[in-house]
């Protein structure tokens, strides 16, 4: 019920859908860029939908809280604690070692607001569990949104954010005054160094 709802929401407003994860890949972290607006959320979720995978996502526990937390939880969030973050890495990969499919939406850029940098659980995610970066978007000039390609998360930070800036450049969040640039903080030091 919940796809015909998307599909048809989609349609209506003009969005497209595009999908460049191979069938065979069941477990990856998606980036999900731009995020400048509120609308993300629901166009994402309705996209997620109309892909037919089953889309984690991370949000404030805030966001968990009654009356909406049990449909959020429905909806593929995990409820994370910014201000008691240790662990949080860690967790996830547990989680993905545990799950037999699990694509985890993550927005680096980490507000809609405009920041200096992303940061880089994204990366540290992808590298512990052993699993792809699949780069998601949202690109508001176009009205298309999805999946695109993947990024071999074994390689450096400077490897990895090369290829994400390049797939990027020409994507555009709804709002332009609150766009970040991919940039990690500390994207030149080794892979094996958290930032």
């Amino acid at each position: 019920m919940f796809e015909l709802l998307a599909k048809a929401y989609l349609a209506a407003t003009g969005w497209t859908v595009r999908n460049d994860v191979p069938d065979d890949v069941d477990k990856f972290v998606i980036i999900a860029a731009p995020h400048t607006s509120n609308w993300d959320f629901p166009v994402t979720l309705a996209v997620a939908k109309t892909i037919d995978m089953k889309f984690y996502w991370v949000g404030k526990h805030t966001l968990f809280r009654w009356p909406f937390g049990g449909l959020m939880r429905r909806l593929g969030g995990i409820p994370i604690d910014r201000r008691s973050s240790q662990g949080f890495v860690e967790q996830i990969a547990e989680a993905f070692d545990d799950a037999d499919a699990m694509a985890l939406g993550i927005a680096p850029e980490g507000t809609r607001s405009k920041r200096d940098h992303w940061k880089s659980g994204f990366y540290h995610i992808a590298r512990e569990a052993g699993v792809p970066i699949v780069l998601g978007f949202l690109d508001w000039g176009r009205k298309e949104g999805g999946l695109g390609p993947m990024v071999d998360a074994s390689q450096s930070k400077k490897e990895v954010m090369d290829q994400i800036r390049a797939f990027y450049a020409d994507k555009e969040g709804k709002r332009h005054d609150t766009y970040t640039e991919p940039r990690l903080r500390n994207e030149e030091e080794s892979a094996d160094l958290a930032s």
